[in-house]
This record gives C-alpha cells, structure tokens and sequence, in this order.
C-alpha cells in the first residue's frame, strides 16, 4: 500500500478513460441484454432497437432491487461464527470481516505484507519459518457468511416459488431490473464518494486520491467504507450480484420450461457449472481479503456497478441467449464440455487451494516439498506445483470454464462467447499489471521466477 499522503500511478487512461468507462459500461450492459433477446443476436452489430425511457424505468423494478439488497443485507448482519481479520491498515489497526464457518478455525498471516493484492496475488509466497501466525477471532455479533447467504436465499425463493411467487417473470424485467441496478450503483457510489470527503486521510485508498474528482468518483476514495461493522465493499462484493446472477439464471431456466415444457440440457448445464463457481466462491469467501479489491482498491463505481449490475445481468448471458436460442445439445457433446468444465475446475480449485495454503503456513505438509525462491523482502516464490507451471494457473482454469460455460450454446453466434472474450482480455490487463507490481517488489528475484516459470497464462503458449 502507498504511503499515507502518495499518489498512485492513474490507471484506465486517467480521468479521459474513467468518464469514458463510467459511460461505456452501463452501454455494453444494455446492448448485451438487447441483443441477446433479438432474432440476429449479434454481438458487433447495432441493437435491434433503442429502449424508450417507459421501457427502462419502472418503479416496481426499482423496489424489487431494492428488497433484494436489503434482503441480502439482512441475511449479511446474521451472527457469524468465525471472523477473520484484514491487513494492516495505515493507522495499524485492522478490520474485522466474517468468512464462511466451515471449519474449526483458519490461519491468516499477521502482517499485511502476506496478503497479495491483485497486482501480485497470483504469484505464490510464504513468510520465512518461525514467524508467528495470526487465528481467527470468533466476535459475538458478526455478520452473516455468504455460503449460508446463498443456502438460506434458495430456501427462501423456493418457498416463495411454492407460494405463487412467478420467479419465470423474471427474464420480462431485466431491463428495467438493469436499469434500477444501474440507478443505484450511480447513486451510491455518490454517496461513498461524498463520505470519502469527511473520511480520515488513513482510510483513503492509494488509487482513488488523485485530486480529479470523476477519476476518484470511478476508482472510489475510500478503500474500506463502513457504517459501524457493516463493510459496504466486502458485502457487494459477494453478496447481492453472484447471488442474483443465480437466481437469474433460474428464472431463465424457469422459463424456458414453461415455454418449451421443460429445460434444455444446454440450460441445465450453464446453471449446473455457473452454480457451482458461485457456490464455490462463497465457500471460500475468506479468498477475497487477499484480493486487490479488497486491500488497494477504493470503493467506487467501478466496483459498486460491476458488483451490483455488471456481474448479475452480463454474467448470465449464456442462459439469456439459450431462453431465446435453444440449442440442441446430445450426450456424447454435453459429456465432453462437461469434462472441459471439470478440468476447469481442477485447476482453478487447485491453484488457488494451494496459493492459500502456502499463504497461511508454508510449513503445511500440503505445500512444504515445493520448491520455492528467496526474496530480499523475506518472502518465497513458489516455481513447483500449480505455480511452476504456469504464473498464473488459475486464470488457466477460470478461462477453461469460462469456455465451457459457453459452449453449450453453440458455435453459430458469437454472442455467447462475450464473457470469454470480456474475461480473456481482463486477465490479459490484470496479469500485466501483477507482472509490473511484482518487479517492483521483488527485483532480481522476481527475473529469476519468470526464467524458471516462462509462460504467463496458457504453458507454451503465453
């Protein structure tokens, strides 16, 4: 983290690109969600039409949004169990986050500097042996965990479901669901930014200081905004947007089989492996501290609308394409993408179970044998296991999945494979940045890493 009172480097072409992206956004958001429902469904063409404002807006839409985040707001504040604690901030004190109780206890490491950002998280180091390590607090009045979040919304639709509630409306409303997510994401993210003015300089994050009030309005100012111990980035993070992106996907399903008598084999499985990644990362939620999100970003548009609209209404955009082009899909074609999903998985699962590991205590007999580097900072470079594969192996597997999420839907539009694409070039941008982040903090030893470990993404490839 930059000092207290540094700028960091602007990012995003500056506040150019972030005004640009503040309105790009929300427009790529509303052509996928056109285009998907159109005959031609074409990615790079014009949408088939122009939504008119009576079209967007819609009050109930507005209220249904809102019930949502106050429901998930509400299923947050639950008590938890075990709660971990955050890095270092730059007063030294540290914040309180609630994780998923699936286990006795967790190990996270007592200093900030073991907790990778995004611009180096996904290179793999331990702390030197002997240093001590940090358990997990249990706090009497936590907030709630997100698996359960997850578990106790299903059981709540499938109540409302069996009471009459018409969950297969649902596709019907995106766009105004879109554009009431859309409303507020710009509205609190004002609000964050207008509580950053009176936010003490320790609280601000290095990225979202800039002076430029567009650029730090998209970037956000405040790196962990809370009122009491409700943390508003940690909560969207993993709460109101994968969850909905769930509980859109199966309203599509839902659909469908009421239009067709029952769902596809192709729609089964984009909501059978799209649930799985979600469940899977509110499983693991505890992952997320180590995020760059989470320890350098600041909390503003960027995030609130990726969060609360981007990820619910373009994530789902392979169930959208199928509820309005079914796809047949045989046996011997649906085994195989299945595979490609597991091997997806595999990895992906692999990588990241192994990063955390090594994170928590190099000395776990799991990661103990990999062979690892010295660095000047103290730290050890993993170069055996996932990590000496390839830098980056679990963008490797969240890009196979992300393939096989898609190929149930054919090859005959491009459309559905836009999250492929989107996620491609993202991962592409992000692993620069880590590559530069990573050189600055380890020097010679970070060189010496990518000798030994030559391929980014994809081995022998990039």
């Amino acid at each position: 983290m930059a000092p207290q009172g540094s700028r960091a480097e602007l990012e995003f072409g500056g506040p150019l690109g972030a005004a640009a992206l503040l309105l790009l956004l929300p427009a790529t958001m509303f052509h996928l969600l056109l285009v998907a429902r159109s005959g031609p469904a074409r990615l790079l063409g014009p949408p088939p039409y122009l939504p008119e404002l009576e079209e967007l807006w819609s009050p109930w839409a507005l209220l249904l949004c809102l019930t949502w985040l106050g429901l998930q707001a509400a299923l947050y504040l639950l008590p938890a169990r075990k709660v971990a604690e955050g890095q270092e901030l730059k007063d030294k004190s540290r914040l309180s986050y609630p994780i998923n109780g699936r286990r006795g206890f967790h190990w996270l490491p007592p200093h900030p500097s073991s907790l990778h950002s995004q611009h180096c998280c996904h290179s793999m180091y331990g702390e030197v042996a002997g240093v001590a390590l940090r358990k997990l607090k249990c706090l009497p009045n936590g907030s709630g965990q997100g698996f359960q979040a997850l578990v106790l919304t299903a059981l709540l639709v499938g109540l409302g479901v069996l009471a009459g509630l018409p969950l297969s409306a649902l596709p019907e409303m995106l766009l105004p669901l879109a554009f009431a997510a859309t409303l507020i994401a710009f509205i609190f993210s004002l609000l964050l930014y207008l509580k950053a003015l009176v936010a003490p300089a320790s609280a601000l994050a290095p990225g979202g200081n800039s002076g430029n009030p567009i650029y730090d309005f998209f970037l956000g100012r405040e790196l962990n905004p809370r009122i009491c111990s409700f943390d508003f980035k940690y909560f969207c993070e993993l709460r109101p947007g994968l969850i909905g992106w769930v509980l859109i996907n199966l309203a599509l399903l839902m659909q469908e089989a009421e239009l067709r008598g029952s769902p596809s084999l192709a729609m089964w499985l984009v909501n059978g492996f799209q649930l799985l990644y979600v469940g899977d990362a509110l499983w693991h939620e505890e992952a997320v501290l180590t995020t760059m999100d989470i320890i350098h970003d600041g909390f503003g548009f960027m995030l609130a609308f990726g969060d609360l609209a981007w990820v619910p209404f373009t994530y789902s955009l392979q169930a959208q394409f199928l509820l309005y082009h079914p796809e047949p899909l045989g046996l011997p074609l649906a085994s195989v993408i299945c595979l490609i999903n597991a091997v997806g998985y595999y990895i992906f699962r692999g990588a990241n179970s192994q990063k955390n590991a090594f994170r928590k205590n190099p000395s776990d007999p799991r990661v103990a044998d990999l062979e690892t580097i010295s660095t000047a900072t103290g730290r050890r470079l993993l170069v055996s296991g996932w990590w000496g594969m390839v830098r980056h192996p679990n963008y490797l597997g969240d890009l196979i999945m992300a393939l096989a999420w898609s190929l149930p839907c054919g090859v005959s539009h491009l459309l559905p494979y836009f999250y492929l694409l989107y996620f491609t070039a993202l991962l592409v941008h992000r692993e620069a940045r880590d590559e530069q982040q990573c050189l600055r903090k380890y020097g010679l030893a970070w060189h010496a890493y990518c000798r030994r470990v030559p391929y980014r993404i994809v081995p022998y490839i990039y």
